[in-house]
């Protein structure tokens, strides 16, 4: 099934044909005027360079003024091979297809509301007829079954034409195309942008993205350089001072060799000062009992640091390598690299 663009919009008409499998663009003097267009010909030129095949108006009385419109837009610039014009169903508009089908020009029947009416314009040779669905709607008229109808007779009579589902309104009206059997549709891109969206795809590419970064990055890829310490000899209050300045719930404690002797978390501190009040804050870090730092290589795939996380119940670990202390992964830091 053909998928036009229907639009007069320069911005999202370059958006969309970077797709790169869009059939062509539709668009009408209506669409140029609400977008302030006052050179509808330089319009047309530039719209015929951006995309593979252009669907535009031909206008007249008559059907000789309907042909020598379209001839004078393709004598400006617009190739035959690439350019269909459209002309609203009438018998001089249905004249008017003939005599363009004639001369190999190609003819989009438009503004059809009723069977009889796209027959006579397959009769006429168009290569595009054209119902509206979603004005024929509007009016209460049951437009799905005219544009089946339509299918049903190209493909009865044979007729050499393409029924184009228009005026969609909703992503419903796509799927009623594709179930209906249409040749073509033409979509406006606010609806088009829409097509792909499903929440539950949503959820699967998101769980796609955290799984391979939990398999593909390491702890020292998020690891900040930040590298918060304090000496045994220090203080609980100085202890509290660097875990403020650093934004960590943590600190590294180390002895007079820099050995790592233990960490001093946020949750040692709230249990101190339970337990003795503000002479806790007083106390040598040397004074007080640390577990062993639970440590994580820096080479370490961040699923090793997850896991972790989870066997240990802590929100920090301490990254070393060969005994030396690099710094500290916190668990935030962890789930906003795996968010991405």
């Amino acid at each position: 099934m053909e998928l036009y663009l229907d639009s007069a919009d320069i911005k999202e008409i370059d958006e969309a044909f970077k797709l790169g499998f869009l059939t062509g663009l539709t668009t009408t003097p209506t669409f140029m005027h609400r977008g302030g267009v006052t050179n509808i010909d330089k319009m047309i030129l530039d719209l015929a360079k951006k995309v593979p095949i252009l669907q535009v108006e031909a206008l007249g009385e008559t059907a000789e003024e309907v042909v020598k419109e379209a001839k004078r837009q393709l004598k400006m610039g617009l190739k035959k091979e690439t350019t269909v014009f459209k002309i609203p169903v009438s018998l001089e508009g249905l004249r008017a297809c003939k005599m363009l089908r004639n001369e190999g020009i190609m003819v989009n029947v438009h503004l059809v509301y009723t069977l009889q009416q796209a027959y006579m314009a397959m009769q006429a040779g168009a290569s595009y007829v054209c119902p509206l669905v979603g004005r024929l709607q509007d009016q209460g008229h049951d437009a799905l079954s005219l544009v089946k109808q339509c299918v049903d007779a190209v493909n009865y009579y044979g007729y050499n034409t393409k029924i184009m589902f228009s005026s969609v309104r909703t992503v419903e009206h796509v799927r009623n195309a594709v179930e209906l059997g249409v040749h073509t549709i033409t979509v406006p891109w606010k609806l088009m942008k829409q097509l792909t969206d499903n929440h539950f795809t949503a959820i699967g590419t998101k769980q796609f993205y955290v799984d391979t970064r939990l398999i593909t990055m390491k702890v020292k890829d998020v690891l900040t350089r930040t590298n918060p310490t304090v000496k045994d000899s220090a203080t609980v209050s100085e202890a509290l001072v660097e875990m403020t300045k650093h934004g960590f719930g943590a600190v590294m404690v180390t002895d007079a060799k820099g050995k790592n002797v233990g960490v001093f978390t946020d949750g040692g501190l709230r249990r101190g000062l339970e337990k003795e009040g503000n002479k806790f804050l007083a106390k040598k870090l040397g004074t007080l009992k640390f577990n062993a730092p639970f440590t994580i290589s820096p080479e370490a795939l961040l699923d090793e640091a997850q896991k972790a996380f989870k066997e240990h119940k802590v929100d920090t670990l301490s990254v070393s390598e060969n005994g030396k202390q690099l710094g500290m992964l916190d668990i935030q830091d962890l789930m906003k690299a795996i968010a991405g």
